[in-house]
């Protein structure tokens, strides 16, 4: 089993700045990909960015020049630098990851999910 706790969440006004972040811990032969996603009300949940274990990165159109994704790869943790906030960015940020746990069974996680919320 394989835990991701998040946290870094809160209000922060328009064009503001903010930083998530996301440990994995458990049961973890390898993590292949550290991710972001958001569900805002009414919305389905969206990729937001990610980072893959060779340090490639993807980031939604919506957000690219503005958030940055780093890795920690030494504790199993995952970043999100915000700036530049919008109203629009206001959701509820998942962390994900994806790999193998020490059982070497595929493992496809989610943390519980933290409140990003930008007044206008």
């Amino acid at each position: 089993q394989v835990d991701l706790v998040e946290s870094g969440g809160g209000l922060v006004q328009s064009g503001g700045s903010l930083t998530l972040s996301c440990e994995a811990s458990g049961s973890i032969f390898s993590v292949n990909a550290l991710g972001w996603y958001r569900q805002a009300p009414g919305k389905e949940r969206e990729l937001v960015a990610r980072v893959t274990s060779g340090q490639s990165t993807d980031y939604a159109d919506s957000v690219k020049g503005r958030f940055t994704i780093s890795r920690e790869y030494a504790r199993n943790m995952v970043y999100l630098q915000m700036n530049s906030l919008k109203p629009e960015d206001t959701a509820v940020y998942y962390c994900n990851a994806v790999g193998y746990s020490s059982n070497l069974r595929p493992y496809d996680s989610w943390g519980q999910g933290t409140q990003v919320t930008v007044s206008a």
